[in-house]
């Protein structure tokens, strides 16, 4: 048996399917590109034919040189006709791509409700469609849409309809849990049944409304599948698709299976991040492996084991899948944190240990004022680098003014902002469509000139936060930014009585603390090799 599990994307056919998830014929080649150098083996972009995007995607998508195999989706030919005559067969075959996918169903309840036709004609639809596409030299595999719930049902016909698409030259048949409603351990036991009746190799597409996708998809690896279907991020319809995320790095590092190379593994974590920012989905900080907190600590004690050795509290080495250790520091933590931030920074602690415990009575005070260290990273490093005399002024804010105005039932806000950068002094406005945006329009066109690469940095996120509710309209307000440049992504705090200085603060660190070069962080640095025995000493 194999040890290797080819991996099949479907982040650009079934994640797209998710809510609030939509993509550019651009995006979609943005994103290929990234999957296709994680080293993913399948790239499923769509539905050749199906609307305008999909058409121009599979047309630009022949010239980029993928290594993956471009696979095209589809559904076996309507009932009653021919597979010859049907336009989205006819139209995979005339894309030109090497493989397909084919939905059918393999529950008759579906075949019954859904399709309104006869168990034999289902059949017959599987089989003629997949042979159409062997004709024509394509690689063809058969989704079985909700094979779990149908071989629960009716165990013979769902295998009927599996010899079917083998008998027709399936290069896979794809158990698919389309209502994401089975077990684990029923995974294991239909997928080992069915390895044991079928010579076609088996892969499995599991959906996410149980919250076991993942474990799902892992099981029925464990039961001989060796085909995975799954999204970055876990995107998809209703609880979304398997996370791919997850799967690749739970199979290679923790199950022994070869799924993409060690320095394409180290890419997980920054194509995840990339497929957000361009999906405009935020990721949520917790996700497992590639999450901004994934590997964070906070709890001193913890801390100070990690500081000993990162496996006391760490089950991976981050940087096997291009992520990184963080130190959380807050009110709640001990001298430890600050000196591992410290270190994590290149500071020298051991030269002042005093200043350390200055520091951290610092953040303790500030904290105590509304600030919050443990989401605002890029902050904590200015406050560490300043105190430590590692920062240079780039620019210093001499003034900056804001007027909200409402005429014709329209709401206008214009920042006037006056800095000082290289003794040059420079006086600029811009109008945005709410304050911050204007804010961030003007220090923008304020530092251009001297900084091009401000061009490539965007906010990303934006959170207001009440910190004394008793106050009322007068209660101080925390907010946290986040930024991002596409590879990295980083978050800024500001507090304030006044919602609009908070938000300057907190846009003017984002600015700096990217300008002063301290985002530019590499997937796997000095440290990170030494922690992994790349070093020559």
């Amino acid at each position: 048996m194999t040890n290797v599990i080819s991996i099949f994307d479907t982040t650009l056919r079934d994640g797209t399917q998710g809510e609030g998830i939509s993509l550019s014929a651009e995006d979609k080649l943005k994103i290929a590109l990234k999957l296709d150098a994680l080293g993913v083996h399948y790239i499923e972009g769509g539905n050749p034919g199906s609307n305008g995007k999909d058409i121009e995607f599979f047309q630009r998508a022949k010239s980029i040189g993928l290594n993956a195999k471009l696979t095209a989706f589809g559904s076996t030919r309507r009932k009653n006709s021919i597979a010859e005559h049907d336009s989205s067969l006819v139209r995979i075959v005339e894309s030109g791509v090497p493989a397909a996918t084919l939905v059918g169903k393999s529950w008759d309840f579906h075949v019954h409700t859904a399709l309104q036709t006869t168990l034999e004609e289902n059949i017959a639809m599987i089989y003629d469609s997949i042979a159409f596409l062997k004709h024509n030299g394509i690689e063809a595999m058969f989704d079985a849409e909700h094979f779990f719930d149908g071989y629960k049902n009716n165990p013979e016909y769902a295998l009927s309809v599996l010899k079917r698409a083998q008998e027709a030259g399936a290069d896979w048949l794809v158990l698919c849990d389309t209502n994401g409603g089975t077990l684990p351990g029923e995974i294991h036991e239909i997928v080992s049944r069915i390895r044991s009746e079928l010579s076609t190799p088996i892969g499995i597409h599991t959906h996410n409304d149980c919250e076991l996708a993942v474990a799902n998809a892992l099981a029925a690896i464990q039961a001989g599948a060796r085909q995975v279907q799954g999204t970055i991020n876990g995107y998809g319809e209703r609880c979304g698709n398997a996370n791919l995320c997850s799967i690749i790095p739970n199979l290679q590092l923790k199950m022994g299976y070869s799924c993409v190379s060690t320095q394409q593994l180290q890419a997980l974590t920054g194509t995840a991040r990339y497929v957000s920012e361009i999906a405009n989905v935020h990721m949520p900080v917790g996700q497992p492996y590639v999450g901004n907190a994934a590997f964070a600590h906070k709890g001193g004690i913890h801390v100070s084991a990690i500081m000993k050795d990162s496996k006391t509290y760490e089950h991976i080495v981050p940087e096997l899948v291009g992520n990184k250790q963080r130190i959380l520091v807050s009110e709640l933590a001990g001298q430890s944190n600050i000196i591992s931030k410290a270190q994590e920074l290149g500071l020298d602690v051991n030269a002042n240990t005093e200043k350390t415990k200055d520091i951290m009575n610092r953040i303790k005070d500030l904290e105590h004022q509304g600030y919050q260290f443990e989401g605002a990273d890029a902050s904590l490093e200015l406050l560490l680098r300043e105190a430590y005399g590692q920062t240079t002024e780039l620019f210093k804010v001499e003034s900056f003014k804001m007027l909200v105005d409402k005429s014709n039932g329209h709401m206008l806000s214009e920042a006037i902002v006056k800095l000082t950068v290289d003794d040059q002094t420079v006086y600029t406005a811009a109008e945005g469509n709410g304050p911050v945006n204007a804010m961030d329009n003007a220090l923008r066109k304020a530092l251009v000139q001297f900084y091009p690469e401000i061009n490539n940095i965007h906010l990303s996120d934006y959170k207001v936060r009440v910190i004394d509710e008793k106050d009322a309209t007068a209660a101080k307000v925390r907010v946290l930014i986040e930024s991002s440049n596409f590879e990295n992504t980083w978050s800024t705090v500001g507090v304030s009585s006044n919602v609009i200085e908070a938000s300057w603060e907190a846009l003017v660190d984002s600015i700096r603390y990217a300008l002063l070069g301290m985002s530019k962080i590499e997937s796997v640095g000095y440290e990170s090799h030494e922690r992994l025995g790349l070093v020559n000493h």
